[in-house]
């Protein structure tokens, strides 16, 4: 029992902070392109933040409708694998990733890169410090988006199947043990969640002090 609780912790770990890297990858990219232009902020941040609270049932909908057979992704297997739980989440908390390292990348080149600009500096220069400035930042973006990847079940349970030894995870492990009626299992997973939750977010507030004001 120990044992596949470990596993199962790990497990959701593991493709959470996969799912945070695929999503940084594009989403901190997007931020900085916005952060850049008023006219771009002010069309594409109201929508960002306005589907940051899109029901996670619906994502995992939609990607088990591409990803099944007869969908246009079907071709590539991924349903029921942790591949699918690891593009659901990133799908998940890219416009929280976008929305949370806008800010800190906008007010970083609001003080730093255009006054960089005006004294000569390239593009490239400026973007490097914007980035520098920013860093606290967009690393506490980070850190918050995978504790929204953690946490989440809809997605999961649905393109993820909630198999045994492959693409079980804390949330659809506690889902299923309720259904069993094995409350005391479901209540030292959610435990354990709520624990790695917590250093979670100790983890975002010592970052938010480092960064500058």
């Amino acid at each position: 029992m120990i044992e596949e609780i470990v596993e199962i912790t790990l497990r959701s770990l593991s493709i959470s902070g996969a799912a945070t890297l695929l999503a940084s990858s594009w989403s901190i990219p997007v931020a900085y392109k916005i952060s850049r232009s008023q006219r771009l902020s002010a069309f594409f941040m109201p929508i960002v933040e306005a589907i940051i609270g899109m029901p996670t049932v619906l994502i995992g909908l939609v990607m088990y409708m591409l990803l099944c057979s007869r969908g246009p992704l079907g071709v590539f297997r991924l349903l029921y694998t942790p591949y699918a739980i690891i593009l659901g989440q990133a799908i998940l908390i890219t416009p929280l990733l976008i929305a949370t390292s806008f800010r800190s990348l906008f007010h970083a080149n609001q003080r730093y890169g255009e006054l960089a600009l005006t004294l000569g500096a390239t593009e490239r220069q400026a973007m490097k410090l914007v980035l520098t400035e920013s860093t606290p930042g967009i690393i506490a973006s980070i850190v918050m988006s995978f504790s929204r990847a953690l946490g989440e079940l809809g997605v999961a349970l649905m393109v993820g199947g909630n198999i045994r030894g492959y693409t079980r995870v804390i949330t659809t492990a506690i889902a299923l043990e309720v259904s069993r009626g094995e409350f005391e299992l479901a209540l030292t997973l959610g435990c354990i969640l709520i624990t790695i939750l917590i250093i979670v977010s100790l983890s975002l507030r010592m970052l938010r002090r480092l960064q500058p004001l």
